[in-house]
C-alpha cells in the first residue's frame, strides 16, 4: 500500500514574469509532519495555497491521496484542511457557536457533528470560555480556536501556515503538542515556517527553500550532522552562501 498522501512535482507557479516557484519536487507520507522552511518570500505559502487547491499552478504536478490535483480538486478539499496564517473567525459569534457553524459544513450527519464538536472542544482547551464571544480571546486562544477547527474532522492531511506565528512561547509549545498528537493517529501535515528552531523540534523532515526552489530535503538531524550545523538556521546559512 502506497504510504505517500503527498506528491508534487516540478511545480512552477509564475506571477507575471515573476518566478515564486521553479520546479519544487517532494512527498510526504502518511503520519509524517513535513515542513518547508526558508525566509519570507520564498515560496512556501504559494506551495500551500496550491496544495490546497487555492491557486492553480503554472506547471508541473500534485497528487493528494493518489487524486491528480487539476482534475479531482473537489475530492481533495474533502480530504485535506487549510489553515492559513492570517486567518480570522468570526468575532462576533461565541466560539462554540464558531465551531458548530463551521462543523456543519463537513459532517454528514448528527453523530458525526457531535464527535467534530467535541474532538474540537478537547482541542481548544479553554471550555469555560466557549460561551464568550470571539472577539474578547487572546490572539494564542482564537489560534487555538482555529486550529481545532482545522483538526476537528480528523484530515488526511491538515496543511498549516505558520501556525504559532506571534504567539508566546507558552501557547506555541501547546499548539506543537496538538499537532504532534494528532500525527500519532495518523493524520500528516504539511507546515511551512520561518521559525527554523521550531521546525527542528517539531518535524520530521524538512525541505529548506529559498526564491522558490527547495536547496534540500531530508530529517532535522540528518541534515545538521551533513552540514556540521548546531541548528537549522546554521543549515540554511551554509546552503544559501
Amino acid at each position: 500500500m502506497d504510504d505517500i498522501i503527498l506528491r508534487v512535482e516540478n511545480l512552477k507557479k509564475n506571477y507575471g514574469k515573476r518566478e515564486a516557484l521553479k520546479g519544487i519536487s517532494f512527498e510526504v507520507k502518511k503520519g509524517e509532519i513535513f515542513a518547508l522552511i526558508g525566509p519570507n518570500g520564498a515560496g512556501k505559502t504559494t506551495t500551500l495555497r496550491i496544495v490546497a487547491t487555492l491557486l492553480t499552478p503554472t506547471s508541473g504536478r500534485v497528487e493528494v491521496m493518489g487524486l491528480d490535483l487539476k482534475k479531482n480538486p473537489q475530492k481533495i478539499r474533502e480530504r485535506i484542511t487549510y489553515l492559513p496564517e492570517e486567518a480570522g473567525a468570526y468575532k462576533n459569534l461565541t466560539g462554540i457557536d464558531y465551531l458548530k457553524f463551521m462543523a456543519r459544513f463537513y459532517a454528514e450527519d448528527k453523530q458525526e457533528f457531535d464527535e467534530f464538536i467535541e474532538r474540537a472542544v478537547s482541542i481548544v482547551g479553554f471550555r469555560d470560555r466557549l460561551k464568550d464571544k470571539v472577539g474578547s480571546y487572546s490572539k494564542g486562544m482564537v489560534r487555538k480556536l482555529l486550529l481545532a477547527r482545522a483538526l476537528m474532522t480528523k484530515p488526511r492531511l491538515a496543511i498549516l501556515d505558520e501556525p504559532t506565528s506571534g504567539l508566546d512561547v507558552i501557547n506555541s509549545l501547546e499548539i506543537r503538542e496538538i499537532i504532534r498528537s494528532f500525527v500519532q493517529e495518523g493524520i500528516s501535515v504539511l507546515l511551512s515556517s520561518h521559525n527554523m528552531l521550531e521546525i527542528d523540534f517539531l518535524s520530521d523532515r524538512v525541505a529548506i527553500i529559498d526564491k522558490g526552489e527547495i536547496l534540500e530535503i531530508g530529517e532535522p538531524e540528518e541534515l545538521k550532522r551533513e552540514y556540521s550545523a548546531q541548528n537549522l538556521e546554521e543549515v540554511f546559512r551554509g546552503l544559501v552562501q
